[in-house]
């Protein structure tokens, strides 16, 4: 008798972007310390520092500001390449934990840019040079580090050699005052085990891959109900199929309205897809949109170049609809789709909040452009 495949409840566009913004603490804002908010949304995308500032704003309720700089002060919180090679702003517990197992991806992304530059260059020796030059704990700029390798590896373009150390090589930290509040300070790298006060986790590549299995289900706290590329796509992890077929048997499965295999926890939140979505800004490289493969769940297909832009963008209804920027104390608003008369009020009322934020209060206010036709 020929066995029929297991007929899966499929989530509608609608049903995945209301789970989403639940995941994402966007449809309510949260009460909850700001290591709580970093912990469950697996970190925040970081590479221009001010913004994970917003993104916790339009998350949690009474954000302050000096929390999250007092935080990267206090070591609770750090500035590391992770996942996509990508700055994140993440617990010490979880880069500690996470960072050796995205040793490889690190690697390769940057032999993806500089394999021609780093040929003939051994990693593992350039490794421990690197290590050896920033093992007195003290934070050093990228130029400092390579002036002193730059001797010994006279070959590689400068670029390439920091990239490969900085990024990938040696597990360093970004540190403070870059990341604080309102601060303008380049980057000086520090190493993690004297940042954090001992080593990382080592990766052991046994099969069980109990880190990856974390991943698994902290991505899908964070974001899903999602498909493995999905979770290859946030994480840039290539080697998880293991961790996902290990933890299998825990999850719920449904499939989306392509026919992609969607898994989620079984006790995560999917609200009822009419669930009311209030207005929300989010700042640029917010990883509710780049978290995943298939992005159609809160932009559309047109607009999905604005999200590797680093555009900031203003959900409306749980989709982006609108563009910001700020500018002397004025949030400027330009939509991408006309507004109703609601929605340019809501739109409004969460502008002229952001901009409060933004000044201390000391704002011009918010400014919506004209609705394109």
């Amino acid at each position: 008798m020929t066995m029929r495949p297991p007929v899966r409840t499929v989530l509608g566009e609608r049903a995945l972007n209301r789970a989403t913004l639940a995941r994402q603490l966007l449809l309510e804002r949260a009460d909850l310390p700001v290591t709580g908010a970093v912990a469950h949304l697996c970190g925040l995308q970081a590479q221009e520092p001010q913004e994970p500032f917003v993104g916790l704003w339009s998350r949690l309720r009474a954000f302050d500001p000096a929390a999250l700089s007092g935080l990267l002060v206090r070591r609770s919180v750090v500035r590391v390449h992770l996942m996509r090679r990508t700055v994140h702003l993440v617990t010490a517990g979880d880069v500690l934990a996470w960072r050796a197992r995205h040793d490889a991806m690190l690697r390769q992304r940057v032999l993806g840019v500089y394999r021609r530059e780093l040929a003939g260059v051994d990693l593992d020796e350039l490794a421990a040079a690197g290590r050896a030059v920033m093992a007195d704990g003290e934070p050093r700029s990228m130029a400092e580090v390579v002036e002193a390798l730059a001797g010994r590896w006279p070959e590689p373009g400068r670029r390439a050699l920091g990239e490969m150390v900085i990024s990938a090589l040696v597990p360093v930290a970004q540190a403070p005052p870059r990341g604080l509040w309102r601060a303008r300070a380049g980057v000086r790298n520090v190493l993690l085990s004297s940042w954090l006060g001992r080593e990382i986790d080592p990766h052991v590549p046994d099969g069980s891959d109990p880190v990856g299995q974390a991943l698994v289900r902290r991505y899908l706290a964070a974001f899903g109900p999602a498909a493995t590329a999905d979770l290859r796509a946030w994480s840039g992890l290539a080697g998880l199929p293991g961790a996902v077929a290990a933890v299998r048997e825990e999850l719920v499965s449904f499939r989306d309205e392509r026919g992609r295999e969607l898994l989620d926890l079984p006790d995560a939140p999917r609200p009822d897809p009419d669930t009311p979505a209030p207005v929300r800004f989010l700042p640029a490289f917010d990883n509710a949109i780049l978290g995943y493969h298939a992005r159609g769940r809160i932009i559309d297909d047109a607009h999905r170049g604005l999200s590797v832009a680093g555009a900031r963008v203003v959900l409306v209804d749980g989709r982006v609809a609108a563009t910001w920027t700020v500018e002397s104390g004025t949030v400027t608003v330009t939509p991408l789709r006309r507004l109703s008369p609601a929605d340019r009020t809501a739109v409004a009322d969460q502008g002229q909040q952001l901009a409060t934020f933004l000044s201390d209060g000391d704002s011009d206010g918010v400014r919506i452009t004209a609705s394109p036709h």
